[in-house]
């Protein structure tokens, strides 16, 4: 292979590895409470300024990152106290809740601006080299960033497949309505729900944060990516989510080996668009 496409792949599996934390909690909160929230993006945001806050105190940047996501899953469970939840009680129809969530991801990227400027910043790191592998040189950060999400996902998949609050969250996903009938806490699963969803989405923020600058706008740039990765996977299903946000990463740094950098984004909207043509359920369904 040649050895600037081996470059691009590598580059792309950290892309996507970044992509997944944050699709994981879209895909989540589409499954569980059927909200298509374009205000992801910019609690993803949101989770890298908090963390640029508590680093820039002085803590060093893993605990920040903890600290950030932490911060970001207050934020959230704010949101479905004073929005998602009254929306639900009124039956708020599809349409209602985009436009809603279209609102709020203005009014978190207003008022970051408004808090730390439109401009550029980064974290306060120490200067790294990158690491020859196997002729490649891979940027230090980017294998951070893949290891922290290998992490996190198999703590993700633990949590689905072995724990109690997992399984109830699997079965309100399948059947909500049987679900209740069946005694689970209903509500407790939708809290659950948007701490691992905010959990990961902040910490997706972060290590983003960490292989490029701080800025306002990161977050809503993703959003396309972010549905095409969840669209491709199959909606509801984390471990789709997943394998879409890693051919996502792949074929967007891919791209740039024939196509200007500019067309990264219509290479995720054109994936989107052809598996809705001919594929429309994903790669996988549902939650599993």
């Amino acid at each position: 292979m040649d050895p600037q496409l081996a470059q691009l792949v590598v580059n792309g599996l950290a892309v996507g590895s970044i992509i997944a934390l944050a699709s994981i909690g879209l895909t989540l909160t589409y499954g569980i409470l059927r909200l298509s929230n374009f205000a992801h993006g910019d609690f993803m945001t949101l989770g890298a300024y908090l963390t640029l806050l508590v680093n820039t105190a002085g803590l060093n940047i893993w605990l920040s990152m903890l600290v950030g996501a932490g911060m970001t899953v207050l934020a959230v469970l704010a949101s479905e106290k004073l929005i998602w939840s009254p929306m639900r009680a009124r039956r708020a129809n599809s349409t209602t809740l985009v436009i809603i969530s279209i609102g709020l991801a203005l009014f978190l990227r207003n008022g970051i601006i408004l808090v730390w400027g439109g401009g550029n910043q980064s974290y306060n790191l120490p200067v790294s080299e990158a690491i020859p592998v196997w002729g490649l040189r891979i940027a230090y950060y980017d294998i951070v960033v893949t290891v922290l999400a290998v992490v996190a996902i198999a703590a993700l998949h633990y949590l689905l497949q072995n724990t109690r609050i997992g399984k109830a969250m699997r079965a309100v996903a399948d059947d909500i309505d049987l679900a209740r009938v069946t005694g689970i806490n209903v509500d407790r699963v939708v809290i659950w729900t948007w701490i691992i969803a905010g959990g990961l989405t902040a910490l997706g923020g972060s290590m983003l944060g960490l292989v490029e600058a701080v800025r306002p706008n990161m977050g809503w740039f993703l959003i396309l990516p972010l549905f095409a990765a969840v669209i491709l996977g199959g909606i509801g299903n984390p471990y789709g989510a997943i394998a879409g946000a890693l051919v996502i990463g792949v074929a967007q740094e891919v791209s740039t080996y024939w196509l200007p950098t500019e067309y990264k984004l219509g290479v995720a909207l054109l994936l989107m668009v052809s598996v809705l043509l001919f594929r429309p359920q994903g790669l996988f369904r549902g939650m599993v």
